[in-house]
C-alpha cells in the first residue's frame, strides 16, 4: 500500500509548479497527484483525489483564496492545507490560519521549509516559518503589553518599513482615512510622534529586522 504523502499543487505559474513539482518528488515520501493554476480547478482537484495536502499559492487567481481554505476545510475535512506566500504579515498570516490552513511557508526559503511542512500538514500539526512566527509572537505582545490593536500593530510595522499611508491604505485594503486614524491612535497609544521613533520602538519589539531589506 502506497503510505506516500498525496499532494495537490495549486500555483499559476507553470514553471513554479514544474520547480515545486520537482522539490517534493524529490523527497521519497511524498507524491504530487494533481496541479491547478486557479481555484476553480484546485477545489474541483482536492474534491476529485482527496489528497493528504494541499499547497496552495495564496495569489492564485480565480477569488479569495482565503475564502477558498474555509470552504475546502468545511467540505473536504480530510486535506489540511499548506499556503504558499511573498507575505510575511503576521496579521495576513493569522487569516490564513483562522481559516483553516496548518501551514503557512515564504516563498524565499522553500529547500528547507517546504518538505517540512508538508510532513507536518500530513499529521496534522501547524507549521509556520520562523520568520513569520517570529513575527506573531512579536504581534501578540504588542497587543498584550502595549494595548493595540492587530491591525493597529501591522499598520506600524508598515510605518517602519517607510510606507505611506496611500501604500498602506492599498497594501491592508484599507481607506486612507481608515489607516490616517489608524496611524493617530499609534502615536497616542505609544506616546511616540516621530517615524525614527517609531522604527525604534518596532525594532525593539521584533515587527521588523535591523534593515529594510527583506522584511
Amino acid at each position: 500500500m502506497d503510505s506516500r504523502i498525496r499532494v495537490v499543487l495549486a500555483d499559476d505559474h507553470r514553471v513554479r509548479r514544474r520547480s515545486l513539482r520537482l522539490l517534493l518528488e524529490s523527497e521519497n515520501d511524498v507524491q504530487v497527484v494533481a496541479e491547478a493554476g486557479d481555484l476553480f480547478s484546485t477545489i474541483r482537484h482536492v474534491k476529485g483525489s482527496v489528497p493528504h495536502v494541499l499547497l496552495l499559492d495564496l495569489q492564485v487567481p480565480g477569488g479569495s483564496s482565503i475564502e477558498a481554505i474555509r470552504r475546502l476545510r468545511a467540505e473536504v475535512p480530510e486535506t489540511e492545507i499548506v499556503v504558499l506566500t511573498t507575505e510575511e504579515s503576521p496579521v495576513f498570516a493569522q487569516q490564513a490560519l483562522d481559516a483553516g490552513a496548518v501551514g503557512y511557508v515564504l516563498k524565499d526559503n522553500l529547500d528547507g521549509e517546504l518538505p517540512r511542512a508538508i510532513r507536518h500538514a500530513a499529521g496534522g500539526q501547524e507549521f509556520v516559518s520562523p520568520r513569520v512566527a517570529a513575527r506573531q509572537d512579536a504581534l501578540r505582545r504588542a497587543v498584550e503589553v502595549d494595548g493595540l490593536s492587530a491591525r493597529e500593530t501591522e499598520v506600524l510595522r508598515l510605518i517602519a518599513l517607510g510606507l505611506t499611508s496611500g501604500e498602506i491604505s492599498e497594501k491592508l485594503h484599507l481607506s486612507r482615512r481608515t489607516v490616517d486614524s489608524h496611524r493617530r491612535r499609534i502615536h497616542r497609544k505609544l506616546g511616540l510622534g516621530k517615524r525614527s521613533e517609531l522604527v525604534r520602538y518596532a525594532m525593539t519589539r521584533n515587527l521588523i529586522g535591523d534593515r529594510n531589506g527583506g522584511q
